[in-house]
């Protein structure tokens, strides 16, 4: 579900980089903990600027299939894990609907940070949504035996900013 945003809203560009710093850290630690059961199927590898290009275009497409309704493509962008979780494309567009508005329909997207922790692949997505509200989308990437790159997860939270 969706977390109201509390304290003052400021607008992105003020952000401090220190601070961005800090949540990606703190953020990343939680999504640790939730990726522990999938990191066996990733053996520690440090991602290249290549691999890192590859990333945010998996993500991008899965962003861009999500907003023209393509959903076997979207679904086409998971890890195996999460497609096995969820089992039909169906299924996975219901959750995406419900529980990431933000993602599922963007008015704005901006990859702001990267890092890895723990041989895991993190690429944090700045979204706003139609109301102009600030959600951070941490996402955790899969690493395939093909070299590919796959969605293993995304942590929506609420950011501290509002977008002009």
């Amino acid at each position: 579900g969706r977390v109201q945003e509390q304290g003052n809203p400021m607008s992105a560009p003020t952000i401090q980089q220190p601070v961005r710093a800090a949540c990606v850290r703190a953020v990343a630690c939680l999504l640790l903990l939730a990726a522990l059961g999938t990191a066996w199927a990733q053996p520690a590898y440090k991602p290249t600027k290549a691999d890192w290009h590859s990333i945010r275009k998996v993500i991008q497409a899965q962003i861009d299939a999500f907003r023209e309704d393509k959903d076997e493509l979207a679904f086409s962008y998971a890890a195996p894990g999460i497609r096995e979780q969820f089992k039909t494309a169906e299924h996975f567009m219901r959750m995406v609907k419900t529980s990431y508005p933000a993602v599922y329909r963007p008015a704005s997207v901006a990859f702001i940070d990267a890092a890895v922790e723990d041989g895991i692949p993190i690429q944090v997505v700045q979204f706003s949504d139609g109301a102009g509200v600030v959600w951070i989308g941490i996402y955790t990437m899969q690493r395939q035996p093909d070299k590919s790159w796959k969605v293993n997860g995304c942590e929506l939270v609420p950011g501290t900013a509002v977008s002009a």
